[in-house]
């Protein structure tokens, strides 16, 4: 038969399993802190790297990207419609002034400028043409007002005949009207045909002059067409380089396409991208660092691209070292540019352990130990991280990534035997060059 469980035991049991609980997680806490007491981590002394806090000038700097291109590249287009026919230097090839490069086929070009020749031929020979009608014409209307002019010349003879022989007592007064008449009649005759003349004239001076328009604009496109067939032997028109050829023989090609490009390599600038999150603080003149490898170079921003493509600035920058020995075309390079500077400030070497936070920990090694310090970071660039406070010049600061450490307040480093060589390496006092254990923090 079941017995009944009273409520005093229901609560008793379940009060004892709740300090059974409590219990086990105190003991389980416990334990987990004795382990990290007693196991402790060590870091090799070559994987450590140490700069000296130093009193110095740091500029800060934002961080762009760059391509080195030549200064002055001259870009050879094709002055006709034609094909390639050779092509006889490669990318690379050293050129002098006048050198050629590839060769056109061009007689496609050739048989229009001989076409283009017979038509101003043609034309000049339609302008004497037009000049001999011409001059016949004219001369027609003149003789025919040479003899207007003698008719009216006879016509006033018969006038006076017919007045003296009316005076005579031989004539009558409608003779006399009737020569008269005549007379006004040749009159106005003449002066139709002397104006007819006058606009005769104006017409051949009008259409010789078209006519020597029309060839002289034949002309000039003969000249043209002739200056383009001496341009198709595509020569070097300067000495330097030759950055790239179009290599495709027998592709056709239209006027005012590409065919090669000639840099002068004695003088360089750079095209550089930087994100337009930034662009309110990009401005032309600001002073700019370039580095390439271990070297670097100075310059300016010397101009702005307007536009916006993918979030991203383009911008160019004129260096003070255009011809620097390092310079070659096309080549990736670093691009820091100089927003402002400090003079002395305590300053340090940037490294991993900046994570980039405006505060951070960092670990200072003293006697023996490497003790963690919280400080307010500055200014940086890709050389200084500048510190505002809790440290003195002199310190040794830990640039390696220490996140692995980052709940330790301080790191014991023992005395590893090893050389002063390393120790001077790494900018550790000897007695610095240890291995290190993490103290429970």
């Amino acid at each position: 038969m079941d017995t009944v469980i009273s409520n005093e035991v229901v609560s008793a049991r379940r009060n004892k399993a709740i300090l059974l609980s409590v219990i086990v997680v105190i003991a389980l806490v416990a334990a987990i802190w004795f382990l990290r007491s007693s196991i402790k981590s060590s870091i090799d002394s070559s994987e450590i790297t140490t700069s000296i806090v130093e009193v110095g000038n740091i500029e800060n700097t934002l961080n762009a990207s760059g391509e080195m291109i030549p200064e002055f590249e001259q870009v050879i287009t094709s002055p006709i419609n034609a094909s390639i026919k050779d092509v006889l230097l490669d990318a690379g090839t050293k050129v002098k002034a006048g050198q050629p490069i590839l060769s056109l086929d061009k007689e496609a070009t050739q048989a229009e400028y001989e076409k283009l020749k017979f038509q101003l031929e043609s034309k000049r020979n339609s302008i004497d043409k037009l000049k001999l009608e011409l001059n016949k014409s004219f001369f027609d209307i003149k003789s025919n007002n040479d003899i207007k002019q003698l008719r009216i010349n006879s016509l006033q003879a018969s006038v006076e005949d017919a007045k003296r022989l009316y005076k005579a007592g031989g004539g009558t007064r409608e003779s006399i009207e009737q020569a008269e008449l005549a007379l006004k009649v040749a009159g106005l005759e003449k002066k139709q045909l002397e104006n007819e003349i006058k606009n005769k004239q104006q017409t051949m001076r009008v259409d010789i002059r078209e006519s020597q328009i029309a060839a002289a604009i034949q002309e000039s496109d003969l000249r043209e067409l002739g200056r383009k067939l001496q341009q198709a032997n595509i020569n070097a028109s300067r000495d330097g380089v030759v950055t790239w050829v179009n290599k495709n023989i027998g592709s056709s090609i239209t006027q005012g396409e590409a065919l090669a490009r000639i840099a002068d390599l004695g003088s360089f600038k750079i095209t550089g991208n930087i994100s337009d999150t930034y662009l309110d603080k990009v401005r032309v003149g600001m002073q700019a660092i370039i580095r390439i490898n271990d070297s670097t170079i100075r310059g300016a921003v010397a101009n702005i691209n307007p536009s916006v493509q993918n979030g991203i600035v383009s911008f160019g920058v004129s260096l003070n070292e255009r011809n620097n020995k390092l310079l070659r075309p096309n080549m990736k390079v670093d691009v820091f540019l100089v927003t402002s500077n400090q003079n002395n400030i305590m300053r340090v070497q940037n490294g991993p352990a900046f994570k980039g936070g405006a505060t951070q920990d960092i670990f200072v090694v003293s006697n023996g130990k490497a003790a963690k310090r919280t400080v307010n970071i500055g200014m940086s660039n890709f050389d200084y991280i500048q510190i505002k406070d809790n440290v003195k010049p002199g310190d040794i600061i830990i640039t390696s990534d220490m996140g692995q450490y980052k709940n330790s307040k301080e790191i014991i480093i023992n005395n590893t035997g090893k050389n002063d060589t390393k120790a001077s390496a790494y900018n550790i006092h000897p007695n610095d060059l240890l291995f290190a254990r993490i103290l429970p923090g």
